[in-house]
């Protein structure tokens, strides 16, 4: 409980916790020191001074003591006290009662306490009236003795410039450092920036920079950028070249069956042909992907607009709602076309296998989400993240009268979303009772 704690409140930035591995030793070690000097500084230190002038104060006593009266003792305090330079009177009673320091004075402590050892007669020790004296109530025979001599005589000077000049240095190379770890956490930033570019479709000039491992790993995400956009385009080049390839034959069937006579077995034919049309295509989409389209800026009430006019204009028609206040000028940033596909997918699957659909956008600061719902059988739970794969076909949701299918339109959105940075999720629908299916794109 305790580490998760700690955890929580740990900074989650590279920076913020190098920071803290650098800092704090800093401060550790100032304190320790800093505390271990004034320790040591203020304990023998002060105790030396205030045992050398216990013993004038003895002497002084003692000259009181000896006395045979009053004005003896005033002329002992005047022989004595004069050359060692404390000032003494014989008050009818005493100011204090008890020992009092300001809270702050390190050496206090250690002064009343070697006066108490060295000075039996002693009653209090003030040390808060006046900072810069020492004022002591001593019992004689002669009845209360005031002293009072400077500060400076029974301990050492706070070192107030120390402890200025160890702060000042700590934040001088503290200052320091952070320039020169800024300077190393810069390249591996810029090289967490070109990744997250590429996992959305973005390829941003990136040129390794840092450390000698940093400039390592940033050649590695080169080569394999290099890699991968290589990859994608031979899968494209071969899967057009067979797309292509198998359109010449399929466009021969088609001449042949429109110069044969009309019948239910020429429609069936027409039909199976169109089908094997629209999977070539969506052959052709999932392997091409959206890598090769550019990014801009689109209003998103627009873009659902637009596609749910299309829907209506080929009588299929689709409902659209907006989740709370959606302006013209709410926009995302992502690759248009690609989006558009993806969107349309989804809702040509809920028309599909739902024979009803709905389009439900809900923007928020950071995120846009396409929510399409149907009215058909949905999908089981368990088979939610089997259906994203390609060329999955669930024989629950098939319709026969409308087409299998490829197996391919969930899985274009699926890779749609990630391209951008988003993800697509499979759920049940609350409202309709069937698939509801949820785009989430960051803004």
């Amino acid at each position: 409980m305790i580490e998760q704690w700690i955890k929580s409140k740990l900074p989650r930035s590279l920076f913020g916790r190098a920071m803290i591995i650098l800092a704090v030793p800093i401060v550790v070690i100032q304190i320790v020191v800093a505390a271990f000097f004034a320790e040591r500084l203020f304990r023998d230190v002060s105790e030396q001074m205030t045992s050398n002038i216990s013993l004038e104060i003895n002497h002084i006593i003692d000259g009181i003591n000896q006395s045979s009266s009053r004005v003896g003792a005033m002329a002992a305090i005047a022989e004595n006290a004069k050359p060692l330079r404390i000032n003494v009177a014989l008050p009818p009673s005493f100011l204090h009662s008890r020992d009092s320091w300001l809270w702050h004075d390190l050496s206090g402590r250690y002064v009343a306490r070697s006066l108490r050892d060295n000075i039996p007669e002693l009653v209090y020790v003030d040390l808060q009236t006046d900072r810069k004296l020492v004022q002591i109530g001593i019992q004689s025979d002669k009845g209360p003795i005031q002293m009072t001599f400077a500060r400076a005589r029974a301990s050492a000077t706070n070192p107030h410039q120390l402890l200025v000049a160890m702060i000042f240095t700590a934040l001088l190379f503290t200052g320091i450092s952070v320039l020169f770890l800024n300077n190393q956490i810069r390249p591996i930033k810029r090289l967490s920036d070109a990744s997250e570019a590429f996992g959305r479709g973005w390829s941003i000039p990136f040129h390794p920079r840092g450390a000698r491992e940093v400039r390592s790993a940033g050649h590695s995400f080169l080569a394999m950028r290099a890699r991968i956009i290589r990859q994608i385009e031979q899968r494209t080049l071969m899967l057009s070249g067979v797309s292509h390839d198998l359109r010449t034959p399929l466009t021969r069937m088609k001449l042949s069956l429109d110069l044969l006579d009309t019948s239910e077995e020429v429609e069936h034919l027409k039909r199976d042909v169109a089908e094997m049309e629209a999977m070539l295509t969506e052959f052709l989409d999932f392997a091409r992907g959206d890598s090769g389209e550019k990014t801009e800026t689109v209003g998103v009430k627009a873009l659902t607009e637009r596609i749910v006019r299309n829907y209506a204009r080929a009588n299929e028609p689709v409902e659209l709602i907006f989740n709370g206040e959606t302006s013209t000028d709410e926009t995302l940033k992502c690759r248009e076309r690609a989006v558009q596909r993806a969107i349309e997918n989804l809702i040509g699957n809920a028309i599909r296998y739902g024979e009803k659909a709905r389009l439900t956008t809900v923007l928020s600061p950071k995120n846009v989400s396409f929510i399409v719902e149907d009215a058909g059988p949905g999908i089981p739970k368990e088979k939610r993240a089997d259906a994203l794969e390609p060329f999955a076909r669930l024989d629950i949701a098939r319709n026969q009268n409308k087409g299998s299918g490829s197996g391919l339109g969930l899985a274009i959105t699926a890779d749609i979303a990630r391209s951008h940075g988003g993800k697509l999720e499979l759920m049940h629908s609350q409202d309709l009772g069937g698939l509801k299916a949820v785009l989430s794109l960051p803004r």
